[in-house]
């Protein structure tokens, strides 16, 4: 009996988290419609993607000990938002279903950091963490580029000031710093480390309130 207590206390929070997830990252590619905040918005947006599924996927990893959960858990993500916005698309709300797969690769960086260091939970929290925090700005950044064609978005959905994509710059040369996938990156990179240890924290905690 208590097995099957466990086992339910567990789907229980990995939906739980999952739906957090989801809501949390609900606008994930719709950086457009934030005009005048939209490098911010990335950076918050991708620095709370890369929580959210950083703690979400160190839960569901530790508790099985099985590598490759931490990308089953991204994609039962990835399905909940697809599932989550269609609706939304169904409303009339634009948007493209190839905004929310860039919680894959990093998810499997996840699982490739657990499996090389034979499932050593602390590895896991600090280079499994590193890496998702590091990747997940970049992807966000690729399939923005490649996904949303901002000129189009614009002129369909004016917005009354000039958006930043539409503002014309020199082009500069080593300015890093300015780089909003640099800025999500390095605070992904350092908060993420912590999201995996409270990842794996969740499991500690379930497995202690199950056999109190």
């Amino acid at each position: 009996v208590m097995v099957w207590l466990r086992r339910c206390t567990h789907y229980l929070f990995i939906v739980v988290v999952a739906v957090n997830s989801t809501l949390l990252t609900i606008n994930a590619g719709d950086y457009i419609f934030y005009t005048d905040w939209a490098w911010t918005s990335f950076v918050v947006f991708s620095i709370s993607q890369t929580l959210m599924l950083t703690v979400g996927a160190c839960y569901y990893l530790t508790f099985t000990g099985v590598p490759g959960t931490a990308t089953y858990y991204a994609l039962i993500m990835t399905v909940y938002t697809w599932i989550a916005k269609g609706a939304w698309f169904a409303l009339g709300y634009p948007y493209d279903f190839i905004v929310t797969p860039v919680w894959l690769p990093s998810a499997m960086l996840l699982d490739l950091a657990y499996w090389a260091t034979k499932k050593n939970k602390h590895s896991l929290i600090l280079f499994g963490g590193v890496l998702v925090g590091m990747s997940l700005p970049l992807f966000n950044m690729v399939n923005l580029i490649t996904v949303a064609d901002p000129l189009e978005t614009a002129f369909k959905y004016p917005r009354p000031t000039l958006p930043p994509y539409m503002t014309p710059i020199e082009p500069q040369v080593g300015k890093f710093y300015n780089s909003p996938v640099a800025l999500g990156a390095g605070a992904g990179a350092v908060l993420a480390c912590t999201f995996a240890a409270l990842g794996c924290k969740l499991t500690t905690w379930t497995h202690r309130w199950m056999a109190a």
